[in-house]
C-alpha cells in the first residue's frame, strides 16, 4: 500500500471552502454562492473518483501519543461510502440552489453543507479508531447548524436534542475505546479484527460488554431503538435538501462505525454467537417493525419519511449483526440503495413543499394532476424502498433474507424475513397513497382549478436523477453484488 497525502484533497477542499464561505461577508450576488459551491463540490467529486477508483493508500498526518497517529487509509468499505455520499450530496446541493433561494442565511447553510462533506469523507478515509472518532464527534457539532437552520423555537430544540443524544452516544464509543486500546494490538482497523488472542484470554466477557456498548453508541447516529428519538425530531425540521442527507447520508455515519467495531476492530468471529449479537438483532428487528408502524400512522409527509429512515436503517443494521457474508452483502446494497431512495423521497417531499406549500399527506390529494414528473419520482423511489422487484430495495432485501436463512441463528433465520416481510407491507401503506391519492384524486376534485407546479429543472434533474438510479440498479445489479461480495468475503 502506497503513502499519498492526495488522500487528504477530498477532505480539506470542502472544509477549508466551508470555513472561508462562514467568514466573509455577504457576497452582493447570490451567484457567487452559488458557483463557488458548485466548484468545490465538482473538485471534490472528481478527487474522489480518482481514490476510489485507484489503488488503496494510507497517509499519517501526525501523531497523538506513540501509538496513536491521526491516520487515514482508502480500503474497500472507505469507497463505497465515499461513492454514495459523494454522488448525494453533490444532486442535493444543486437542488438546494434553487430550493434555499427563498430561505435566509443562505450563505451560512451552504458554509456548513461543504465543511459537512469534508468531515463526512474523513469518516470514510479514516484509518483507525482515534481518527474516526475524531471526526465522529466533529460530524455533530458541525451538522447540527441544518438541523436548525431556520432558528425557530421547533428548530433550536431538534438541534439540542440530535446534539445530546448523539454526545451521548459517543460517550458510550469512547468508553469501549479504553478497553480496546488495553487488550489490542492496534487501533488502526484490520480485517477480521484487532484483539491480542494473550491479552484476550480469560476478559472475554469484559470485552463483550465494550463491544455492546460500542456498538450502542454508533446505534444512536443510525437510530437505532431505543435511541431513536432524535430522528423524526430533527430531520422534518430542517431544509429539505439537509433532512435529504440527514436520513440518506448522515445516519450512515452510525452504520459506518458499527461496521469498524463489528468487522475491523472485535471481529465476527469473536462477537458470533455471543449475548451481543442475539441483542443487538433483537433491537434491529424491533426498530425495524416500530419505525414502519410509527411511519404508517403519521400524518405529515417529512415526519413520516423520518419514521421511515429509523425502519430501514435497521435493515442495514440487521444484516451486520447476521455476521454472515450474504448478510453483510445485503447490508452494503442497501447502504447505497436506501441513500439514493431516501434523498429522492426527501427531494420530492421538498418539491411539494416549495411549490404548494403543503405538509401533510392528506393536502397532497391531486398533487400528480399538478405535478406528474416529480410523483412519478417519488412513486418509483417507493417502489424502491418497499422492494418491488425490479427495482433496487428488492436485491438487497434479497440477501438479507438469504443471509438470516444461512446465518442459522434459531429464531431469527425465520423471524428476520417475517419482520421484513411486515415492515414492506407497512412501507407500501406508507408510500403509496401518496401516490394513488396523487393521480386519482377522485370525483371530488376540482379539475377546473388545476394549474401545473412542476419544479424548474434544476429542481427537477436531481430527482429524475435519483428516481433512475433507485430503479435501474435493481435492473442490473451485477457489479455491485461482485464487488460488495468480494469486499464482504475479506472483511470476514
Amino acid at each position: 500500500m502506497k503513502e499519498s497525502v492526495t488522500i487528504l484533497f477530498p477532505v480539506c477542499l470542502p472544509i477549508v471552502a466551508g470555513l472561508l464561505l462562514l467568514l466573509v461577508r455577504q457576497p452582493k450576488k447570490r451567484s457567487v454562492i452559488i458557483w463557488c459551491s458548485a466548484a468545490v463540490w465538482t473538485v471534490t467529486a472528481l478527487c474522489v473518483m480518482g481514490l476510489v477508483c485507484g489503488e488503496e493508500t494510507s497517509f499519517t498526518l501526525f501523531f497523538l501519543t506513540g501509538r496513536l497517529p491521526v491516520y487515514f487509509r482508502i480500503d474497500g468499505i472507505g469507497k463505497i461510502f465515499a461513492s454514495v455520499i459523494t454522488i448525494v450530496w453533490v444532486l442535493a446541493g444543486f437542488y438546494s440552489f434553487v430550493y434555499m433561494k427563498e430561505e435566509t442565511c443562505e450563505k451560512r447553510f451552504f458554509g456548513y453543507y461543504l465543511i459537512v462533506l469534508g468531515v463526512l469523507l474523513a469518516l470514510d478515509f479514516s484509518g483507525n479508531l482515534i481518527t474516526f472518532y475524531a471526526f465522529y464527534e466533529m460530524l455533530t457539532l458541525l451538522s447540527m447548524p441544518l438541523v436548525l437552520h431556520e432558528r425557530s423555537r421547533e428548530a433550536v430544540m431538534a438541534g439540542l436534542k440530535y446534539m445530546f443524544y448523539s454526545f451521548c452516544g459517543a460517550y458510550m464509543v469512547l468508553f469501549g475505546v479504553y478497553f480496546v486500546y488495553r487488550y489490542a494490538n492496534t487501533l488502526s482497523f484490520t480485517a477480521k479484527g484487532v484483539l491480542d488472542p494473550a491479552l484476550l484470554s480469560g476478559n472475554e466477557g469484559l470485552l463483550l460488554t465494550a463491544a455492546f456498548f460500542m456498538v450502542l453508541g454508533f446505534s444512536v447516529k443510525a437510530g437505532m431503538f431505543p435511541f431513536h428519538g432524535w430522528l423524526p425530531v430533527a430531520h422534518p425540521v430542517a431544509p429539505a435538501p439537509a433532512s435529504a442527507v440527514l436520513s440518506g447520508i448522515i445516519v450512515k455515519a452510525g452504520v459506518l462505525g458499527i461496521v469498524r467495531v463489528v468487522y475491523f476492530i472485535f471481529g465476527a468471529d469473536f462477537l458470533r454467537g455471543t449475548w451481543v449479537q442475539t441483542a443487538m438483532l433483537t433491537l434491529s428487528l424491533t426498530t425495524v417493525f416500530m419505525g414502519s408502524m410509527l411511519a404508517y400512522i403519521e400524518k405529515g409527509l417529512k415526519k413520516r419519511l423520518a419514521y421511515s429512515t429509523v425502519s430501514q436503517v435497521s435493515y442495514i443494521l440487521f444484516g451486520l449483526f447476521l455476521l454472515d457474508p450474504a448478510g453483510l452483502t445485503g447490508s452494503l446494497l442497501h447502504v447505497v440503495f436506501h441513500a439514493f431512495i431516501k434523498c429522492g423521497l426527501f427531494l420530492c417531499a421538498g418539491a411539494f413543499i416549495f411549490k404548494t406549500g403543503k405538509h401533510t399527506v392528506g393536502e397532497l390529494t391531486g398533487i400528480g394532476k399538478e405535478m406528474p414528473v416529480t410523483v412519478w419520482c417519488y412513486t418509483l423511489c417507493s417502489l424502491a424502498l418497499i422492494g418491488i422487484p425490479p427495482a433496487s430495495g428488492f436485491i438487497s432485501k434479497w440477501y438479507l433474507c438469504v443471509g438470516a436463512f444461512h446465518a442459522k441463528l434459531a429464531a431469527f433465520s425465520w423471524l428476520g424475513p417475517v419482520v421484513l416481510l411486515v415492515s414492506a407491507l407497512l412501507t407500501a401503506g406508507y408510500l403509496l397513497p401518496v401516490t394513488i391519492r396523487g393521480f386519482l384524486p377522485g370525483a371530488d376534485y376540482d379539475y377546473g382549478s388545476l394549474v401545473k407546479k412542476e419544479p424548474v429543472k434544476m429542481m427537477l434533474a436531481p430527482l429524475v436523477i435519483l428516481a433512475a438510479l433507485a430503479f435501474v440498479l435493481g435492473v442490473v445489479p451485477e457489479a455491485l453484488i461482485r464487488n460488495f461480495s468480494a469486499v464482504a468475503a475479506q472483511m470476514m
